[in-house]
């Protein structure tokens, strides 16, 4: 079980840091990362992932803001004092050392006793799932097994923070699954507080307790998974997480209209001009006419072996996409009806 209670808050607040011209590669990031819980930092490359990372590491001062641990500023503290372990893209071993070698490296450094660094090796590669390896040369390891290595030896100073720069980026998709439980459990047997960057949402959904998506330099949504899904923040977040479809329009008594739609909006929608989103998998076509049913023509049906997305024009023209099951019979060009679930349909900023 998860040692939430005895894990370390991290509080980023304001953190900003330029690089060439005074463009900030961090803008102004605020985040709240709970004891104990794996947080993802996700975006595109270039968005300021890293970069944050590395200022909650030390190896970069930010120009303005704070970085603290249980509300003690970090900021000033030099990186090898910091309470803190990072495994980069690259496992980074030493190559002269054996595997037992590189993970008591941060031991051997604090002067621990030879009997206790051989205890904390074995157990260490226990966790990570390589018991045997203690005697092996690095250069006999694939790259899953030094990316675990690189995590044990990270994990061996039972550091406050495990910080982690998309790890798992340099595998193989079948590693990347196998790697990327491994990590949770890891995580989640020990409750180290963990950031872990990524640019892959399917990794960050499934590893994360919650996700702060980066785009250019902002933290623009923090929050469980599957809110990014069924709540975006914005039109830009949902287009982030596949999502399709978004009309512009207004709400109006419960009601939102545009784009040819004139559809129910969750109850306590605020009223005035928006953008309605919804996700492909939560629109179906259906036989008849009925409440938030909307006339629709087919305009494309593409089969993907396990789905079908089918799309449709609604009376303006304006074009929305829904995943059906495979066997949906639909005729390109013919006139259907398109449901629209009200608690599926979120409305943006426009």
């Amino acid at each position: 079980m998860k040692g939430a209670s005895t894990g370390t808050a991290v509080s980023l607040r304001g953190l900003r840091k330029a690089y060439q011209r005074g463009v900030p590669a961090v803008d102004g990031v605020d985040l709240e990362v709970a004891p104990g819980s794996l947080v993802a930092l996700l975006g595109p490359s270039g968005c300021g992932k890293t970069t944050t990372l590395k200022m909650v590491a030390g190896l970069l001062d930010p120009d303005e803001g704070d970085v603290r641990f249980d509300d003690r500023s970090i900021i000033g503290l030099a990186a090898e004092k910091r309470p803190v372990a990072m495994v980069f893209q690259k496992p980074l071993l030493f190559p002269h050392m054996t595997v037992g070698q590189n993970v008591g490296f941060g031991l051997r450094v604090r002067r621990t006793a030879k009997a206790a660094i051989a205890a904390r090796v074995a157990e260490m590669l226990e966790l990570v799932r390589l018991p045997d390896l203690a005697h092996r040369k690095v250069g006999q390891l694939s790259g899953g097994q030094e990316q675990r290595v690189a995590l044990a030896r990270a994990l061996v100073t039972d550091p406050a923070v495990l910080l982690l720069d998309e790890p798992l980026s340099q595998l193989d998709a079948a590693l990347r699954i196998e790697m990327r439980d491994l990590v949770a459990g890891v995580q989640r047997e020990l409750g180290v507080t963990t950031l872990f960057v990524t640019h892959d949402q399917d990794e960050a959904v499934a590893l994360a307790d919650k996700v702060a998506l980066v785009l250019d330099g902002r933290v623009v949504q923090h929050a469980e998974p599957r809110v990014f899904y069924e709540r975006p923040a914005s039109v830009a977040v949902a287009r982030f997480f596949g999502g399709r479809n978004a009309v512009p329009g207004r709400v109006a008594g419960g009601r939102f209209t545009g784009g040819g739609l004139d559809v129910a909006v969750p109850t306590g929608t605020p009223p005035g001009d928006g953008t309605l989103v919804v996700r492909q998998e939560s629109l179906a076509l259906v036989e008849r006419p009925a409440p938030d049913v909307v006339p629709v023509r087919v305009i494309a049906a593409r089969y993907l072996g396990t789905a079908m997305t089918v799309t449709v024009e609604l009376a303006d023209t304006t074009r929305l996409e829904l995943t059906a099951p495979p066997a949906t019979a639909v005729a390109v060009g013919a006139p259907a009806h398109l449901h629209l679930p009200p608690e599926a349909c979120t409305i943006v900023p426009t």
